[in-house]
């Protein structure tokens, strides 16, 4: 940390701001998830913000960005801190902005919202559905309109924010109906801030916004976000577990784990598919991963029996009776039901077990695990998901079935040009990261595409080793001194 003398100069401009100096707590704040990585959680060891700030409003942020201007102050954005890539890491020190308390809707006009950056998307959607006290203003607004929610948000919905999101984020629940967040058509527009001695705000439209999107705060400051919305439906959440098509519909054979995960997969695209089934989410999982939730949470026992797979969805209530005959047709049987709004209220929602948060439920009872992220390919998506769990998701003979290198965990989605495909989650026992690329190349040898989400720059990971030109000239344009989150672009040196 080398910044220190010149932060200390710089709180000292403007003592109005809600400042963090203590270094362990400036730590801690310079630290995200990215920890699921035993590659970056070695890259990212002792680095750290000199100082960090919580600006109030959009007043207090521009005067802090133009002091860091002429100052040359490295900058780093950071939201709730559940990514996982380091992004909101510092590398060459300097400031941490905290936007949790830029935390507003700005307005709500039918099927469509504007809300600032730092808001919890589990807030903004209860907001957008009208069920909070506090927001009075976008009750009346919508007039006693219909309810809408979110169209896409993260496992990480109770704590994670709409700019992170936005800056690190790819889908979540949702996405099995309205593709990921960067499909046309979910985010409408942003209001971006430069990083220059006179800060400029900017509002940019459809697919100049997403020039910014998945960039880890590296290309603009993102103030406000303007989302497409979907009419709120009450979700119910089931899980569905599959064995043998004996056991799997109640029987006493015992369970078969490849079968149990052909017929969840089977289960799982039908469901997808069926055109009169509102859903939200489907997620799933071989055996043994959920295991892990159960190791984790032992009263879950009786909702994942050991050595079956199982299949996490959220489906519109009034298509209960639709989705338990489909799991039937399959072989599944289901054995958990829940209110999902009620389930979030209690803190058990089976939604915070799909996503990245399996991979966290495995990591806290095997930390020797890690994960890839994986997508499929539109109409070879389940024969390229069994190919790979045959190659790598077997134990061998005499091994238990969470010795298996990699274990499977599949999210099925809409793609961002429309077609149901998979992508994945896969657990991998890390043994080195000579391995580890073993398993990324044999992976894209199979025609699969593989996210790196082990690298520490935005280039290598969701955008295959180069930024895209819209990416570059949003950098050029928002960031002309090369501060915003310095080290993460290896196309832009971080300043002298």
């Amino acid at each position: 940390m080398s910044e220190a003398p010149t932060v200390d100069a710089l709180a000292a401009t403007l003592p109005a701001l809600d400042w963090t100096t203590d270094r362990e707590r400036v730590a801690l704040l310079s630290r995200d998830f990215s920890w699921f990585s035993p590659i970056l959680k070695a890259a990212l060891e002792g680095k750290s913000a000199d100082i960090a700030v919580r600006p109030r409003d959009e007043d207090e942020l521009r005067a802090l960005v133009a002091e860091c201007a002429r100052r040359r102050i490295p900058l780093t954005l950071r939201g709730a801190a559940t990514g996982n890539y380091g992004q909101c890491t510092p590398l060459a020190g300097g400031v941490l902005v905290d936007m949790g308390a830029m935390n507003r809707v700005v307005w709500q006009r039918g099927g469509v919202v504007r809300a600032q950056a730092g808001i919890r998307l589990a807030e903004l959607e209860r907001r957008v559905r009208g069920d909070s006290a506090a927001n009075s203003a976008a009750k009346s607004a919508k007039e006693g309109g219909p309810a809408y929610e979110l169209r896409c948000m993260s496992s990480t919905f109770r704590v994670a924010t709409l700019g992170g999101l936005f800056g690190g984020g790819f889908g979540g629940v949702g996405s099995v109906t309205y593709g990921p967040l960067g499909a046309p058509g979910n985010v409408l527009g942003a209001r971006v801030l430069s990083l220059e001695p006179e800060p400029q705000v900017v509002e940019l439209r459809g697919a100049d916004a997403l020039a910014l999107h998945h960039t880890w705060g590296t290309t603009g400051i993102v103030l406000e976000l303007e989302l497409a919305l979907a009419p709120a439906q009450e979700w119910l959440e089931m899980v569905v577990v599959f064995g043998s098509g004996a056991d799997g519909a109640g029987g006493d054979a015992a369970p078969d784990p490849a079968a149990g995960f052909d017929a969840a997969l089977d289960f799982g695209e039908a469901l997808a598919l069926a055109p009169g089934i509102p859903k939200r989410n489907i997620a799933v999982l071989a055996d043994p991963v959920p295991g892990f939730i159960t190791k984790g949470t032992p009263r879950w026992a009786p909702v994942f029996p050991a050595g079956h797979a199982a299949a996490l969805i959220a489906v519109a209530a009034s298509a209960e009776p639709a989705a338990a005959a489909l799991a039937e047709r399959f072989g599944g049987r289901v054995t958990h039901r829940a209110d999902s709004a009620e389930a979030q209220r209690r803190n058990q929602t089976i939604l915070e077990m799909t996503w990245n948060h399996s991979t966290l439920h495995a990591l806290k009872v095997d930390p020797g695990r890690t994960y890839l992220q994986t997508a499929f390919t539109a109409g070879r998506h389940l024969e390229q998901v069994r190919t790979m769990h045959q190659r790598f998701g077997r134990a061998a003979p005499g091994e238990p079935p969470d010795a298996a290198e990699v274990l499977m965990h599949v999210e099925f989605i809409r793609s961002a040009d429309g077609p149901l495909i998979c992508t994945s989650l896969p657990l991998v026992r890390y043994t080195g990261e000579e391995r580890l690329q073993e398993i990324i190349d044999a992976y894209r040898a199979a025609g699969v595409r593989v996210n790196n989400p082990h690298v520490r720059h935005v280039e290598d990971g969701r955008f295959g080793g180069t930024l895209p030109p819209a990416a570059l000239a949003a950098k050029r344009r928002f960031d002309p001194l090369g501060l915003l989150n310095p080290g993460k672009l290896r196309t832009w040196p971080p300043p002298a």
